[in-house]
Parts: structure tokens; C-alpha cells; sequence
């Protein structure tokens, strides 16, 4: 009797599941691109409390939400949901376990003097993550419709972006593939979603400069490859290399390629120097965008900037750390740094290369600044411009209500 009952209750169980995924399979509606008028909100019963700001440690804590939207080909893309934060349900055969499909992006939101909500030249984030997708056969979508998704997002935590300068909500969106199955190929499902994590200033008690170990042996990218795609795959192949230059001391590596060690990136940074001419010219110079090299989104805003400021040459060439040396040797460089979205800018004080160390002038006017001239006007300019203190096109305002 007892295992008739179990027996009942077991069956009544498996039914109510099954039935629950059929309704679900039916309920689902589908559209073509993401649609953000369709998105839906889930908000958590259980808020996390939060850390004071000053004890933020990036990526260590998230915010109470996080944003879902599903994909399959011939079907398009569900509804976005905005949902308490948890832990991904995927197949333990999904394709971005096993083949690397995934793909993502780093932007941040601020909050301005007015209690605003400001975003930093969003669109050309939504225009690589989109490029990366391709890159990786995964779907594009309507980087305007999930931008409204993410905006929405930020709305909704509003209260986890801290705020001060140089405090924001480090916004990560990703896209992985979830095929339930094994085998090389296109995947014909993927999820994008996007988590946030409150962080504080890359540099709480002022710029700190860094030591870089230019590697010959080391290739972050080559030419055909993804250098210029924000994929995981260019990422995990440098974290050994990285660790071995910190139990040396240095802070990041400087990526080098080819047979003339042409300079590529530092760390997971774009790299700039800034240095005269042998014709007595300034330039500002960083490596081209050929295949190898990730467009960064700080790196084209200080591109931009410079250009418009008609100071001095802006370079977008190939160079060897060969002519940095000469710089160096002849006394003609000036500063160099790393640009990217966590740090905006991160001044060089020197490097390592073929066992020699290389020193680099931070500020040749001021022996006790920690930073150049044209990196700490650069910091400065881009920070005004995110916090909306610096009036710029760039810099987004999030509406309190989204635009119908």
C-alpha cells in the first residue's frame, strides 16, 4: 500500500513537470530581433545588502538583478527578462563549455550631481559585442533594443551604482551558446545576459604607476585570429603568462609580435606612448587596428580627443619596442600609458626587455607626480565627460521612465 502511494505521488510529480514544460514550450512567443517592449520584471524578495564603498572589490559583488534574453535559431528571440540574480541553468554539454562560444563586453554606469544615471558611449560597446558574435557565428541583434533591456536593468538597481567620482556599476554584458550537444558547429542556441558589479576607483589614493615585462615569447593575437574581438579565447591563454611576470615583480605584461617585436597591448589594455620625433615633432602613437588589436572604446575616445585638440601628431601605426628603446635612449619619450574601461588610463614607468629594465618619464617637470601630463589631462577630460561635468555628446543620460 505504502508503495502504490509513493508510487502515486512520484507520478503526479513527473506529470505536473512535464505539464509545466509543455505549457512553457507554447507560451513562449518568439520575435525576430530583441524587443524591448516585451521585457518583463522580476523583482528579488530578498535584497543583498550592500558593502560600504569604499570596501568595493571589483567583480567580487553584484547587484540584485540581472537581465535574460534566450535565442533559437528559426525561432528568433524570446521576451527579455529582467530577474533576481542567479545561477544559469544550462546543459552541462553546452557549447560554450566546451568550444569557447561565449563573448562579452565592460561598460559602466555613473551617477551624475543630479542623481542621474549616465552611461559612457554605449553604442560603440553594443557595436563590438555584436561584431563578436559574428566573429563566433552566434546571433546579432538590435544593439538599440538591447540597450533599452540594460538601461532598464539600471533602473532598476539604480540604488547599487555608488556614487562619488570614480565610483560606478561596472555593467557586464555576455552571450554564450547553449547547444545541449557535443560536436564542433554552429550553435542554434544562445543566451545573452547581463550581470552588474558596483566598483570603486581604479586608483583610490591616486594614479599608481605600472611595470610591464615586454614578452618576445608570449603572443596575445595574430593576424586572422580574434585580438580583435572581445571573446573569452583571447583572454584565458594570458592568465599563466601574467602570473609568471607578478612572481617577477611587473604588473602586466606588454604584448609583442612578429620577428621585429612590434608592439600590440599591455595587459588587457590598449597601449599608447607619447614621445618627439627625431624631426622634433610631439605624437601621440598607438598600434593600428589590424586584426590584432581589440578597438577599444577609451582608446578611440582618446584618439578623438587628441585629434581634436591639434596639439600634437595622433599616430595610428605599427611601431617596435626597438623605436621605444631609441626614444628612450635619446631622451625623447615622454610618457606612456595603457587605456581601457576599468582604469581609463594607467601610466608606464617602465618595462623589461631582453633582460634590460627601461625606465619611462612620468612627469619630466615633476619628479613626485605619478602620472604625465597628457595621461592625467586625458583621466581627467574622460571622467568629467562620464559624470556629465564635461558637457559630450558621449556621455548618456538614462531617462527615470523609458521613452514609449
Amino acid at each position: 500500500m505504502l508503495r502504490k502511494s509513493l508510487f502515486s505521488v512520484s507520478a503526479i510529480r513527473n506529470f505536473q513537470l512535464l505539464n509545466q514544460r509543455w505549457v512553457a514550450s507554447f507560451s513562449t512567443q518568439f520575435t525576430p530581433d530583441i524587443d524591448s517592449s516585451k521585457i518583463t520584471v522580476e523583482r528579488t524578495k530578498k535584497p543583498k545588502p550592500k558593502s560600504p564603498k569604499e570596501k568595493l572589490v571589483f567583480g567580487k559583488e553584484f547587484s540584485d538583478h540581472m537581465l535574460e534574453i534566450d535565442w533559437e535559431r528559426n525561432k528568433g528571440w524570446t521576451a527579455p527578462r529582467i530577474i533576481p540574480y542567479q545561477d544559469l541553468q544550462i546543459s552541462p554539454a553546452s557549447s560554450a563549455l566546451h568550444y569557447g562560444l561565449q563573448c562579452f563586453e565592460g561598460m559602466k554606469a555613473y551617477i551624475d550631481n543630479d542623481n542621474k544615471i549616465r552611461m559612457f558611449r554605449p553604442d560603440s560597446n553594443m557595436q563590438r559585442l555584436n561584431s563578436s558574435m559574428n566573429r563566433l557565428d552566434l546571433p546579432e541583434f538590435n544593439g538599440g533594443e538591447f540597450l533599452k533591456c540594460i538601461q532598464q536593468l539600471l533602473r532598476e538597481d539604480k540604488d547599487w551604482i555608488p556614487k562619488g567620482m570614480g565610483y560606478s556599476l561596472y555593467i557586464r554584458p555576455t552571450a554564450i551558446a547553449t547547444q545541449p550537444s557535443l560536436g564542433v558547429g554552429p550553435s542554434n542556441h544562445a543566451k545573452l545576459y547581463v550581470i552588474c558589479s558596483p566598483v570603486g576607483p581604479y586608483y583610490p589614493e591616486g594614479f599608481k604607476p605600472v611595470k610591464l615585462l615586454a614578452d618576445p615569447h608570449h603572443v596575445r593575437a595574430w593576424p586572422g585570429g580574434t585580438g580583435n574581438y572581445k571573446v573569452g579565447g583571447n583572454y584565458a591563454p594570458t592568465i599563466q603568462v601574467q602570473r609568471a611576470a607578478a612572481k617577477r615583480g611587473y604588473n602586466q605584461i606588454m604584448w609583442l609580435f612578429g620577428p621585429d617585436h612590434h608592439v600590440t597591448e599591455v595587459g588587457t589594455m590598449n597601449q599608447f606612448f607619447f614621445w618627439k620625433r627625431r624631426d622634433g615633432k610631439k605624437e601621440l602613437i598607438t598600434p593600428p587596428l589590424d586584426g590584432t588589436i581589440l578597438p577599444g572604446v577609451t582608446r578611440s575616445a582618446i584618439l578623438d580627443l587628441t585629434r581634436s585638440w591639434k596639439e600634437f601628431e595622433v599616430s595610428e601605426r605599427a611601431f617596435t619596442i626597438h623605436e621605444v628603446i631609441e626614444a628612450i635612449n635619446e631622451n625623447r619619450l615622454l610618457e606612456s600609458f595603457g587605456a581601457g574601461t576599468a582604469a581609463i588610463v594607467s601610466p608606464v614607468e617602465g618595462f623589461e626587455f631582453g633582460n634590460k629594465y627601461y625606465k619611462v618619464p612620468l612627469d619630466m617637470s615633476d619628479s613626485a607626480k605619478q602620472a604625465g601630463p597628457l595621461t592625467a589631462r586625458l583621466a581627467d577630460t574622460i571622467m568629467g565627460i562620464q559624470y556629465g561635468k564635461i558637457p559630450h555628446p558621449w556621455s548618456v543620460v538614462v531617462e527615470e521612465k523609458p521613452k514609449k
